[in-house]
Protein backbone atom coordinates (compact mmCIF):
# COMPACT_ATOMS: atom_id res chain seq x y z
CA UNK A 1 0.00 0.00 0.00
CA UNK A 2 2.59 2.26 0.21
CA UNK A 3 3.25 3.08 -3.36
CA UNK A 4 -0.37 4.71 -3.53
CA UNK A 5 0.87 7.24 -1.13
CA UNK A 6 3.73 8.47 -3.50
CA UNK A 7 2.53 10.66 -5.95
CA UNK A 8 1.52 9.85 -9.49
CA UNK A 9 4.29 10.84 -12.09
CA UNK A 10 3.47 11.60 -15.68
CA UNK A 11 6.27 10.45 -17.41
CA UNK A 12 5.52 11.27 -21.03
CA UNK A 13 4.47 14.74 -19.97
CA UNK A 14 8.30 14.60 -18.85
CA UNK A 15 10.14 12.83 -21.47
CA UNK A 16 11.75 14.55 -24.37
CA UNK A 17 9.81 13.40 -27.27
CA UNK A 18 8.16 16.13 -29.39
CA UNK A 19 4.84 15.62 -30.68
CA UNK A 20 4.64 16.07 -34.34
CA UNK A 21 0.86 16.39 -35.32
CA UNK A 22 0.25 16.26 -39.57
CA UNK A 23 -3.30 17.27 -38.52
CA UNK A 24 -1.67 20.65 -37.51
CA UNK A 25 -1.23 21.51 -40.95
CA UNK A 26 -4.67 20.20 -42.65
CA UNK A 27 -5.52 23.18 -44.76
CA UNK A 28 -8.02 25.39 -42.87
CA UNK A 29 -10.44 26.94 -45.60
CA UNK A 30 -13.30 24.94 -46.67
CA UNK A 31 -12.99 22.30 -49.17
CA UNK A 32 -15.97 21.98 -52.02
CA UNK A 33 -16.28 19.92 -55.23
CA UNK A 34 -17.62 20.64 -58.53
CA UNK A 35 -18.64 18.21 -60.62
CA UNK A 36 -18.73 19.25 -64.29
CA UNK A 37 -20.97 16.40 -65.34
CA UNK A 38 -24.27 17.64 -64.74
CA UNK A 39 -23.05 20.30 -67.37
CA UNK A 40 -22.33 17.90 -69.97
CA UNK A 41 -25.15 16.79 -72.57
CA UNK A 42 -26.25 13.59 -70.68
CA UNK A 43 -23.17 13.41 -68.33
CA UNK A 44 -20.90 12.33 -71.00
CA UNK A 45 -20.96 14.85 -73.91
CA UNK A 46 -19.23 18.59 -73.99
CA UNK A 47 -21.58 20.62 -76.25
CA UNK A 48 -19.46 23.94 -76.23
CA UNK A 49 -21.93 26.29 -76.36
CA UNK A 50 -23.99 24.55 -73.35
CA UNK A 51 -20.97 24.14 -71.23
CA UNK A 52 -19.98 27.49 -72.05
CA UNK A 53 -23.53 29.08 -70.24
CA UNK A 54 -23.83 26.60 -67.93
CA UNK A 55 -20.14 27.60 -66.47
CA UNK A 56 -21.37 31.34 -66.48
CA UNK A 57 -24.14 30.71 -64.90
CA UNK A 58 -22.59 29.76 -61.89
CA UNK A 59 -22.65 32.13 -59.11
CA UNK A 60 -18.88 31.99 -58.45
CA UNK A 61 -19.50 33.75 -55.35
CA UNK A 62 -20.16 30.73 -53.61
CA UNK A 63 -16.71 29.14 -53.87
CA UNK A 64 -15.13 32.72 -52.36
CA UNK A 65 -11.78 31.48 -50.24
CA UNK A 66 -12.19 28.51 -50.52
CA UNK A 67 -10.44 25.45 -51.58
CA UNK A 68 -12.39 24.32 -54.86
CA UNK A 69 -11.94 20.56 -56.46
CA UNK A 70 -13.03 19.96 -59.86
CA UNK A 71 -13.75 17.06 -60.88
CA UNK A 72 -16.03 14.76 -63.38
CA UNK A 73 -17.89 12.10 -62.14
CA UNK A 74 -18.42 10.48 -65.43
CA UNK A 75 -16.03 8.41 -67.77
CA UNK A 76 -16.24 11.45 -70.14
CA UNK A 77 -13.64 13.10 -71.70
CA UNK A 78 -13.32 16.65 -70.85
CA UNK A 79 -10.97 18.66 -72.84
CA UNK A 80 -8.52 20.94 -71.18
CA UNK A 81 -9.75 24.05 -72.18
CA UNK A 82 -12.73 23.06 -70.36
CA UNK A 83 -10.64 23.20 -66.97
CA UNK A 84 -8.69 26.21 -68.21
CA UNK A 85 -12.09 28.13 -68.74
CA UNK A 86 -13.31 26.78 -65.43
CA UNK A 87 -9.96 28.37 -64.05
CA UNK A 88 -10.82 31.60 -65.35
CA UNK A 89 -14.16 32.05 -63.61
CA UNK A 90 -12.54 30.84 -60.25
CA UNK A 91 -9.57 33.25 -60.25
CA UNK A 92 -10.33 36.07 -57.88
CA UNK A 93 -12.73 34.11 -56.15
CA UNK A 94 -11.19 30.79 -54.85
CA UNK A 95 -8.15 30.48 -52.40
CA UNK A 96 -7.00 27.83 -54.69
CA UNK A 97 -8.03 25.19 -57.27
CA UNK A 98 -7.52 22.03 -58.09
CA UNK A 99 -8.35 19.35 -61.09
CA UNK A 100 -9.27 16.06 -60.14
CA UNK A 101 -9.63 14.47 -56.55
CA UNK A 102 -10.22 15.66 -53.19
CA UNK A 103 -7.72 13.15 -52.25
CA UNK A 104 -5.17 13.45 -54.75
CA UNK A 105 -5.69 17.32 -53.71
CA UNK A 106 -4.84 16.85 -49.56
CA UNK A 107 -1.83 14.27 -50.82
CA UNK A 108 -0.37 17.10 -53.08
CA UNK A 109 -1.04 19.66 -50.33
CA UNK A 110 0.57 17.84 -47.97
CA UNK A 111 3.94 17.08 -50.07
CA UNK A 112 4.04 21.08 -50.55
CA UNK A 113 3.63 21.59 -47.36
CA UNK A 114 6.28 19.10 -45.78
CA UNK A 115 8.50 20.14 -48.51
CA UNK A 116 8.29 23.36 -47.40
CA UNK A 117 9.31 22.95 -43.84
CA UNK A 118 12.48 23.56 -42.73
CA UNK A 119 13.03 20.47 -40.19
CA UNK A 120 16.37 21.28 -38.82
CA UNK A 121 14.51 22.63 -35.79
CA UNK A 122 13.69 18.99 -35.23
CA UNK A 123 17.73 18.05 -35.22
CA UNK A 124 19.00 15.14 -32.57
CA UNK A 125 14.98 15.33 -31.43
CA UNK A 126 12.78 12.74 -30.73
CA UNK A 127 9.88 12.65 -32.52
CA UNK A 128 6.62 10.58 -32.30
CA UNK A 129 4.63 11.58 -35.38
CA UNK A 130 0.91 11.39 -33.97
CA UNK A 131 -1.38 8.43 -35.66
CA UNK A 132 -4.79 9.58 -34.84
CA UNK A 133 -6.43 12.36 -36.69
CA UNK A 134 -10.03 14.41 -37.39
CA UNK A 135 -9.05 14.96 -40.51
CA UNK A 136 -8.06 12.94 -42.77
CA UNK A 137 -4.48 12.85 -43.30
CA UNK A 138 -3.02 10.30 -45.51
CA UNK A 139 -0.38 7.68 -45.41
CA UNK A 140 1.55 9.34 -48.32
CA UNK A 141 1.70 12.61 -45.84
CA UNK A 142 3.65 10.26 -43.01
CA UNK A 143 5.87 9.10 -45.30
CA UNK A 144 6.38 12.71 -46.41
CA UNK A 145 7.50 13.74 -43.01
CA UNK A 146 9.52 10.60 -42.34
CA UNK A 147 11.39 10.57 -45.34
CA UNK A 148 11.84 14.63 -44.16
CA UNK A 149 13.21 14.18 -40.68
CA UNK A 150 15.13 10.65 -41.20
CA UNK A 151 18.67 11.90 -40.82
CA UNK A 152 17.81 15.07 -38.84
CA UNK A 153 15.98 13.40 -35.59
CA UNK A 154 17.81 11.24 -32.98
CA UNK A 155 14.68 9.20 -33.36
CA UNK A 156 11.27 9.13 -35.06
CA UNK A 157 8.34 6.56 -33.82
CA UNK A 158 4.63 7.14 -34.68
CA UNK A 159 1.78 6.84 -32.48
CA UNK A 160 1.27 8.26 -29.36
CA UNK A 161 3.73 9.10 -27.11
CA UNK A 162 2.10 6.55 -24.70
CA UNK A 163 2.31 3.81 -26.81
CA UNK A 164 4.31 4.43 -30.07
CA UNK A 165 5.94 2.33 -32.94
CA UNK A 166 9.67 2.78 -33.69
CA UNK A 167 10.48 3.52 -36.89
CA UNK A 168 13.98 4.95 -37.15
CA UNK A 169 16.98 5.62 -34.78
CA UNK A 170 20.05 7.67 -35.83
CA UNK A 171 22.97 5.73 -35.49
CA UNK A 172 25.98 6.97 -33.31
CA UNK A 173 28.77 8.60 -34.96
CA UNK A 174 32.25 6.68 -34.36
Amino acid sequence: MESLSKPLVNKVAQSKLITFNLEDFYPKEEIVELDISPFLFKGLLLKEMDFRKSIKALDWSTFKNKILIVHCSTDAIIPVWAYALIATYAAGEVHDLFIGSKSNYIDTYYKQVVNQMDVNVFNDKMMVIKGCSEQEVPASAYAYICQKLTGVAKSIMYGEPCSTVPLYKKKKEA
